[in-house]
């Protein structure tokens, strides 16, 4: 599986190193090694005569990841699991979106509750969720909102559009004409809507899912290679084991109502606060210089594949390090290892590299490429 399991809780905090550090955890400056400075003897006298200069206070260690959002977080996953089966690595996935304030985009065959996925997490943070379907004749303004004449007035009026909201859903984004889908570049990079000069500030938190049929191409716009990057992960959800589909049916005969989330228990156990609290700790995560280096290593590695005619961008490397660091807290760790850059380095990384058209033929992948540069690439110790 290429997506990262969510971390057991139960897992015991990792105590603080008490001799030397381990990989990727950034180390105690060394003490600089004694010298022996020559001076005249009335500075030496004067040197004697002053006190002692206090020690440096040591560098402080970052805090601990806290338990308490953790543990809330983790409880977001039990809620989405009365409502949604065998999607826990999206679920996980989908907070690390939350907690760097990225956006996803959802690949997988109809059927495999996107839909209810996404209203289900909404539902367990208590945030507001909008659908947009996305189709050949939408337009830029049902998305963003436009400017409506107000006859009683006499004057123009901004409506909001389903883009003001916590967590949109576009459907099928690759259903409507590059015009639309770029609509949604401002609101995605900026977290603003700019109509008639006028920008408007988007509710925090703010996550675009947007979802696309990997199976049916027929009458679909591809997005282009700029749009796909600014998306911070991108997920593939599988069709569910065998025993998965028939836990699903089970519940279908019991009387589950995927429209009526209340009766199948989800309640809200986290908000918008314990996500703010949660991305606060996540941007005091360490990172060393050497794991900084191995993530830069991994990224540039792509850029010379023979396989792809486009490797991954800067931008796709800071998406990593901002992925590895949520990962690293949701673990229970203040400092990101190596492990963490593989860990997120496929749904990160697997939409921002682009095969040529002769590897594509003889079958190569994305999701290959990536393993052989993980696997080439010298991991720090």
């Amino acid at each position: 599986m290429t997506e990262p399991a969510f971390p057991h809780q139960s897992a015991a905090q990792p105590a603080e190193p008490t001799s030397a550090p381990q990989d990727g955890q950034p180390a105690a400056s060394a003490a600089p090694a004694d010298r022996t400075v020559q001076t005249a003897p009335s500075d030496a006298a004067a040197d004697a005569a002053q006190p002692p200069a206090a020690a440096e206070p040591a560098a402080a260690e970052p805090p601990a990841p806290s338990q308490e959002l953790r543990s809330a977080l983790a409880a977001v996953r039990t809620e989405v699991g009365k409502a949604v089966v065998g999607q826990d690595a999206a679920v996980t996935s989908l907070l690390i979106a939350l907690l760097c304030q990225g956006h996803v985009l959802l690949e997988g065959v109809p059927g495999v509750a996107k839909t209810l996925l996404v209203r289900t997490l909404a539902a367990a943070l208590k945030l507001d969720t909008k659908r947009v379907q996305f189709t050949p004749d939408l337009m830029p303004g049902d998305v963003t909102g436009s400017l409506v004449y107000d006859a009683r007035t006499a004057e123009f009026s901004f409506r909001e559009g389903p883009v003001f909201t916590n967590l949109v859903l576009a459907d099928e984004i690759n259903r409507t004409p590059p015009k639309t889908q770029a609509s949604l570049l401002e609101a995605m990079e900026e977290r603003q809507v700019s109509v008639d000069g006028t920008p408007r500030p988007l509710p925090d938190p703010f996550l675009v899912i947007a979802t696309q049929n990997p199976v049916e191409y027929e009458g679909t716009y591809s997005l282009p290679e700029a749009q796909l990057d600014r998306f911070l992960l991108k997920l593939v959800l599988p069709l569910p084991e065998r025993e998965q589909e028939v836990e699903v049916l089970a519940r279908h005969a019991a009387g589950f109502d995927p429209r009526d989330l209340a009766a199948a228990g989800v309640t809200p156990v986290a908000d918008a606060t314990v996500l703010e609290r949660a991305r606060a700790e996540v941007a005091r995560v360490q990172v060393s210089r050497e794991v900084l280096g191995y993530a830069v290593d991994v990224c540039r590695a792509t850029r010379f594949s023979p396989s792809l005619s486009l490797g991954v961008s800067p931008r796709g490397a800071t998406a990593l390090l901002r992925t590895a660091r949520a990962w690293a807290w949701l673990s229970g760790r203040s400092f990101v290892t190596p492990d963490d850059i593989k860990a997120l380095a496929h749904p990160t990384l697997r939409h921002r590299v682009q095969l040529r058209a002769e590897a594509e033929l003889e079958g190569v992948t994305a999701e290959g490429v990536l393993d052989t540069v993980l696997a080439s690439v010298p991991v720090p110790r």
